[in-house]
């Protein structure tokens, strides 16, 4: 593949992932005690500590990974976050028939979220980064 391609081909994984990570760390922000209430309602220890964790990872890793900074460090830690994400909440194992198809498919989509970050962490970002351009 020419690197004009690859160059727009990093860069525009970066920007759907982020599409992803970054207006949903924003809304949780934003609504911050709901999203609090959630992780507890989920019997998880120190919602208030998980809140933050989930903004952070959502919103700042999010970021890093679209501008591309610190990217590979950033990307391992969102995969993390992910299948931790997928464990926690998408346990389609535990839910009710109603919900376990749902819970199932968003379960494999953060399982293959996390497969397309990793391949960030092995690649890195690309040329058109701010990774790539202090190179």
């Amino acid at each position: 593949m020419p690197n004009s391609l690859q160059n727009l081909a990093s860069f525009v994984g970066r920007v759907l992932i982020a599409v992803l990570f970054v207006p949903s760390g924003v809304g949780k922000a934003l609504a911050f005690s709901g999203t609090t209430g959630y992780i507890a309602s989920r019997g998880l220890p120190l919602p208030s500590l998980g809140a933050v964790i989930a903004v952070f990872c959502e919103l700042g890793l999010g970021l890093l990974v679209l501008f591309g900074y610190k990217t590979r460090i950033s990307a391992l830690l969102l995969a993390i976050f992910t299948v931790a994400a997928a464990i926690f909440f998408h346990n389609y194992w535990d839910a009710g028939a109603a919900q376990v198809m749902m819970q199932k498919i968003n379960f494999y989509k953060n399982l293959a979220i996390a497969g397309g970050l990793l391949s960030l962490v092995a690649f890195g970002a690309g040329a058109w980064s701010l990774d790539g351009s202090r190179r």
